[in-house]
């Protein structure tokens, strides 16, 4: 998988932790005090993006999403995977640069493109890190709440038109991850699995309980360019779906 860092131990709280709350509205100029500076979800949104190493609990908005699905080892440079990222970077940026073209996208503001993020699951229920051609995906890339279906489809016919590429995978959706579980992963993808642990020993001390299903999945953001990064210094956002403690 796309994975990553180190985890400091998690000493048990007697009572469960309440997630922080989260801003889950843009405002109606991304900046009030430079309107001209480009809306930058990472930098609005920093307890979703810029979590501690040390795993808390969060309430994670409804946000949407282009993403392409998919099957199979990510690091197969001929695989699905890399075929899905074709995809979603040029649309990512199709979009974003939307307002330089004549198509007019209503309510649009100027914005960075969030960072590459994946929901990742297998067959079995677990995730076997060791076997990576088991992985079952959804690559996906934020977009703004503005971005609505016909302008993802305006954006994936000018990359086909300029690209000569098929992007009919391609579709926006919506995610409702709510309650969660995360921390920040810095290190290699394939040392991931010492984070989830510290993870889900967080969650279990503090009387939660994972809650994966069709629609909540492990969930990463990827924060770091692998191609331009040391495997040490990675950073990788974890997430796992959690539910409230029964009483």
């Amino acid at each position: 998988m796309q994975l990553a860092a180190r985890y400091k131990r998690h000493t048990p709280i007697k009572t469960p932790l309440k997630p922080k709350p989260t801003n889950t509205q843009t405002p109606k100029y991304p900046n009030p005090t430079n309107p001209k500076m480009a809306f930058d979800y990472k930098k609005e949104y920093r307890n979703l993006y810029k979590p501690k190493a040390t795993p808390a609990i969060v309430e994670v908005p409804g946000m949407n999403f282009i993403a392409v699905n998919g099957s199979g080892d990510p690091n197969d440079p001929d695989g699905e995977y890399q075929k899905a990222l074709a995809m979603l970077y040029p649309v990512a940026y199709t979009l974003k640069m939307s307002h330089k073209t004549p198509y007019r996208i209503d309510g649009f503001f100027e914005y960075v493109v969030p960072p590459l993020e994946g929901l990742w699951w297998t067959d079995n229920a677990t995730l076997d890190f060791t076997n990576k051609s088991a992985f079952r995906w959804i690559a996906m890339i934020r977009v703004p709440d503005f971005v609505k279906a016909d302008d993802v489809e305006w954006a994936k016919q000018e990359v086909s038109r300029k690209k000569s590429l098929d992007c009919s995978a391609l579709r926006l959706m919506n995610l409702e991850e709510g309650l969660c579980a995360q921390a920040m992963h810095i290190g290699p993808y394939d040392s991931e699995p010492q984070s989830l642990d510290a993870i889900h020993k967080f969650i279990k001390s503090n009387g939660y309980t994972t809650d994966f299903s069709a629609r909540r999945r492990h969930h990463e953001i990827y924060l770091s360019d692998p191609r331009k990064c040391s495997p040490d210094k990675i950073k990788t956002v974890l997430r796992i779906p959690i539910a409230k403690p029964s009483h």
